[in-house]
């Protein structure tokens, strides 16, 4: 794909970036809208309509940058952008969990969820471990480890659906105020809307890695997750004060679940090797804390009838303490003479931790 930024300065390559976070945002909220509007119209279930509709649909974003990444050879973008991304949305689950109540909030979240988390947990795991194996076998051009997720995910995703609660499909329908046919044309503009601001995100993004010298992993981990995730984000907090808790949470994990994926449809449009093969230290440093979070978050959804309200507001910041940590080891890592200073970091928690 033609760089449309590749000469502009960097000025314009930010002004760039924030016009298009703005129109990601905006967008994702509208397709989020849009998308829980066509599952109420068609009678969806919470479970299924969070872990695939809204799921896909707030995802669009990070698809989009994605595949513009691995297009302008920036594989390191696409990887940072979806560890990234998991990571920021089980800080984003943990800050609407404590403003929303916490223990009160869990309770609503049906114990069909621990299939997705497992899901969620198993790709991201799997992901992180394809990236330090970096393994070249291939199928035209798409490697072995992309269409291992993409069997994982739709196996999972089948559980999830055959294991969705008994009255998913039999909820009372609400009035949306919106016809099944404008919802789907609405829906189909608004991604196409999405895909375009996508695309200019993550040229903007390259821009600016090039011209300022931070890795593109850590403005993948750290810029771009944040703005791609911003319409799950809108979505969980517009579920939560509502009483969806379910949706909001199903369309967390259904998230952390699709962007793992994504890695392998951006795969096709790689043509300098396989995606995942493209890691840096601080790919291994996210994916291994976002593993950790989707696994911590799984555990307080249930415990949250065995545990006190105190115990489970502790472990919810916990989370989110653990997520700002972990961001800022990934910008040591990122910064020139990263590794040194994130390697002392590294010596002197172990130092605290051993006594």
């Amino acid at each position: 794909m033609f760089n449309l930024l590749g000469s502009v300065g960097l000025t314009v390559a930010i002004l760039v970036f924030l016009a298009s976070a703005v129109a990601v945002v905006f967008l994702g909220v509208q397709l989020a809208k849009y998308g829980d509007a066509l599952a109420t119209l068609t009678g969806w279930g919470r479970l299924f309509v969070g872990s695939i509709l809204v799921a896909l649909a707030t995802s669009l974003p990070e698809l989009s940058n994605n595949i513009t990444a691995v297009q302008i050879d920036n594989p390191e973008l696409a990887l940072g952008n979806v560890v990234g991304a998991n990571m920021v949305n089980m800080f984003t689950m943990a800050m609407v969990a404590l403003v929303f109540g916490g223990r009160r909030f869990l309770q609503r979240v049906a114990p069909e969820q621990g299939y997705l988390i497992v899901l969620a947990a198993a790709l991201t795991g799997l992901a992180v471990l394809f990236a330090a194996i970096q393994n070249g076998v291939n199928v035209w051009q798409i490697g072995l480890s992309s269409i291992i997720l993409l069997v994982v995910y739709t196996a999972g995703m089948w559980i999830v659906y055959k294991r969705r609660p008994a009255d998913a499909d039999g909820g009372e329908e609400e009035d949306t105020g919106i016809t099944l046919s404008r919802a789907w044309v609405m829906f189909g503009l608004v991604s196409v809307g999405v895909i375009i601001a996508g695309v200019f995100l993550a040229q903007s993004v390259d821009r600016v890695a090039d011209l300022t010298g931070i890795s593109s992993g850590v403005l993948g981990i750290l810029a771009v997750s944040i703005v791609t995730t911003m319409p799950e984000a809108s979505a969980t907090v517009a579920a939560a004060r509502m009483g969806a808790a379910d949706l909001g949470v199903a369309g967390l994990y259904g998230s952390c679940v699709f962007n793992v994926t994504i890695l392998s449809f951006a795969d096709p449009f790689y043509r300098n090797g396989i995606v995942l093969n493209n890691p840096q230290p601080e790919h291994f440093v996210a994916g291994i804390i976002a593993v950790a979070l989707i696994l911590w978050g799984g555990l307080l959804l249930w415990g949250r009838n065995r545990l006190p309200q105190p115990a489970i507001i502790a472990g919810l910041a916990l989370m989110a303490g653990v997520y700002l940590v972990g961001a800022l080891w990934v910008a040591l890592l990122g910064a020139p003479g990263g590794e040194t200073a994130a390697g002392a970091m590294t010596s002197g928690a172990w130092g605290l931790a051993t006594g």
